[in-house]
């Protein structure tokens, strides 16, 4: 297959990534910094106590997939909760709008309660969220997190018409008005998935558009590592992943080995390494980037989304890659602060004035 992505030249560290590339230089026709396209999710968190997750069969700390019955039941079951637009690509867009970035999000949800919470929750933090697709009778997706008070996480995710994002439900126009595509790996499980990625990296290269994407989750990459490396190699210019991930992708238990494998296949990638920082890698430059300090680590839910929300946000900026990393690591010390996958605070007043 003939490569379709950006011919980037090689990135050092030291320079801007907007200088090869046109989209973030031209701005003419780009109406957003970034359009995520991902599973549509609502977080219902509710604090319960130990004999409510043993009636309902929950391990404690554990995530589960299930489906509408028991989606339909524990919602019932949980009562009262905090409900919050969620999902990993929502919450990279939901960081970009936070630090001052113009987004859109295009996600399914249904005509429900919760789809249009998703919808206002999404508006009120300033991203334009598309809701692909016409109306189902499968439900929104949720994620039913009980929280007990020794702050365990007991996560039920139901992923609903999520799932159903085909190249139908795409939006062209939005696509090409985004400056970067932002695609997320938890969504690449059904072929119609895979082929609407594919087609939306083809309609944002048309128009001289970044195509990025995360990886998600380590288990995801090893049911579709084939296909993710094809995507990596042949339509992506920008790629998210932990160090799981990397090396899920590669088959390989070294981190350094992966890294090398990488740099092969990708134009520019940012890896995460928890408390070790980041390791932007580049075909001739590797480089690593520490983590910003927190007094607490509360909830690691969302850090590399957030990290993700801040490189993106540098890189419309016009910020070298080094500087890109470090407002990822900024965003994800914030969220990993304090329970929940965004930010409490406005994360554009947390960067120095070198980052503004």
């Amino acid at each position: 297959m003939v490569s379709t992505r950006l011919p980037l030249t090689s990135v050092p560290r030291s320079h801007p990534f907007t200088a090869h590339i046109p989209a973030l230089t031209n701005k003419e026709g780009i109406q957003y910094d970034v359009v995520g396209v991902g599973n549509a999710l609502v977080d219902m968190i509710a604090m319960v106590d130990d004999a409510f997750l043993g009636a309902n069969d929950m391990v404690k700390g554990s995530m589960a997939l299930i489906e509408t019955d028991r989606a339909v039941h524990l919602t019932a079951a949980v009562g009262q909760s905090t409900r919050t637009s969620g999902g990993s690509g929502a919450n990279t867009l939901a960081g970009v709008a936070s630090l001052g970035g113009d987004v859109a999000f295009i996600g399914k949800v249904s005509d429900d309660d919760l789809g249009r919470e998703f919808a206002s929750d999404m508006t009120s933090i300033g991203v334009d969220f598309r809701s692909g697709g016409a109306a189902s009778d499968i439900p929104t997706g949720r994620c039913i997190i009980a929280v007990t008070p020794d702050a365990q996480r007991t996560m039920n995710t139901y992923l609903g018409v999520s799932t159903l994002l085909s190249f139908d439900d795409l939006d062209a126009g939005i696509i090409g008005a985004g400056a970067i595509l932002y695609l997320e790996g938890y969504l690449f499980d059904r072929d119609e998935a895979k082929q609407a990625f594919r087609k939306a990296a083809s309609i944002a290269h048309a128009q001289g558009r970044v195509v990025a994407l995360t990886l998600s989750d380590s288990f995801c990459v090893d049911r579709h590592r084939d296909d993710f490396r094809a995507l990596v190699r042949d339509e992506i210019d920008l790629l998210f992943a932990n160090e799981d991930e990397l090396k899920s992708l590669y088959e390989v238990a070294d981190f350094d080995e992966a890294v090398q494998l990488l740099r092969h296949d990708c134009h520019i990638a940012a890896v995460t390494r928890s408390e070790k920082g980041s390791v932007i890698v580049t075909r001739d430059d590797i480089h690593a980037v520490p983590a910003a300090p927190v007094t607490q680590v509360v909830d690691t839910t969302g850090a590399g989304d957030l990290f993700a929300a801040g490189f993106l946000r540098g890189l419309t900026q016009g910020k070298d890659l080094t500087s890109c990393a470090r407002i990822g690591a900024i965003a994800a010390a914030e969220v990993i602060s304090h329970v929940g996958p965004r930010p409490l605070v406005s994360l554009a007043s947390l960067l120095p004035d070198d980052l503004k």
